[in-house]
C-alpha cells in the first residue's frame, strides 16, 4: 500500500493536474476573498470571519476532485497497466486505500496555505485576535472531512469507466448531489416525519455543524462512514472484473 501512495503522491505532485488543482484552488479563492468586490470579499464583510472562505471552498472542490480522481483508475484500465499492478503481491483494497490516501494528501496540501488566510483575518480583527476560533477549526477540519468524501466518490467513479470525461462528469454528479441535494429533497412531503433524517443523510448537514467548532461523534461517523462507504464500493467495482 505504502509503494502505491508514494507512487501516486509523486505523480500528482509531479504532474501538471496536481500542481493546477492547488494553484487553482488557491487563486479562485484568493480573488474571490482578497480581490473581487463581491459578497465573499473579507475586507467588504466588515466582520473578522473565515465564514465566506467555508462557503466557498466546498463548490471549487466539488470541480477540482472530480479532475483529480478521474484519473485514479480510468487511465490504467484503458492503458492496461492496473492489470501490472494487480500483478504484484497487494491486494485490491491496498491499492485503492494507497489512491485514497494521495488524493486526500494533495486535497490538504490545497488546504494548508490557506491558513495563511487565518493569520491575515487574525490580524485584521479589532482588536486582534477577535475571531471564531474554535468556529473557524473545526470548519477547516470540515473542509478537509468534506473534501476526503469527495475522493472517496471520485474514486469510486473512476473505477467504473475508462473514460476520463465520464469518470468527472459521474464524480461531479454524485458528490454534489450528497453536499447539497438532500437539502432540496429532505422538505418534499412523501418523507414526512423522515424528514430531518434524509436531510442528516447530506454532507452539508454534518459539514455545517462541525462549522460551530463543536467536533461532534456523529459528524465525525458520517463522514468516516460516508468513506469507508464508497472504498468498499469501489473494490466491488474492481473485483467485478473477475466475475
Amino acid at each position: 500500500m505504502l509503494a502505491v501512495f508514494r507512487k501516486e503522491v509523486n505523480s500528482f505532485l509531479s504532474s501538471l493536474i496536481g500542481q493546477i488543482t492547488i494553484i487553482v484552488f488557491l487563486l479562485i479563492n484568493g480573488l474571490f476573498l482578497w480581490i473581487f468586490p463581491t459578497g465573499f470579499n473579507i475586507l467588504n464583510y466588515g466582520y473578522a470571519t473565515l465564514d465566506n472562505l467555508f462557503m466557498l471552498s466546498p463548490f471549487v472542490f466539488l470541480f477540482l476532485i472530480p479532475a483529480v480522481t478521474m484519473r485514479t483508475f480510468a487511465d490504467e484500465r484503458k492503458t492496461g497497466t492496473f492489470e501490472i499492478i494487480m500483478t504484484r503481491p497487494v491486494t485490491d483494497l491496498q491499492v485503492i486505500t494507497g489512491k485514497y490516501l494521495a488524493g486526500v494528501v494533495l486535497v490538504l496540501l490545497s488546504i494548508l496555505p490557506t491558513l495563511v488566510y487565518f493569520f491575515s483575518v487574525y490580524q485584521l480583527g479589532s482588536p486582534v485576535g477577535n475571531i471564531d476560533t474554535g468556529g473557524t477549526w473545526g470548519s477547516f477540519i470540515g473542509l478537509l472531512f468534506l473534501a476526503s468524501g469527495f475522493v472517496a466518490i471520485g474514486t469510486f467513479c473512476s473505477s467504473l469507466t475508462e473514460n476520463n470525461i465520464v469518470s468527472f462528469l459521474l464524480t461531479l454528479l454524485i458528490s454534489g448531489f450528497f453536499y447539497i441535494g438532500f437539502d432540496f429533497i429532505h422538505s418534499l412531503s412523501i418523507f414526512g416525519s423522515l424528514d430531518l433524517f434524509i436531510k442528516s443523510l447530506g454532507i452539508n448537514a454534518h459539514y455545517t455543524s462541525m462549522s460551530r467548532g463543536v467536533i461532534d461523534t456523529r459528524d465525525v461517523l458520517y463522514f468516516l462512514s460516508l468513506i469507508a462507504f464508497f472504498i468498499l464500493l469501489t473494490k466491488v467495482s474492481l473485483e467485478s472484473r473477475k466475475w
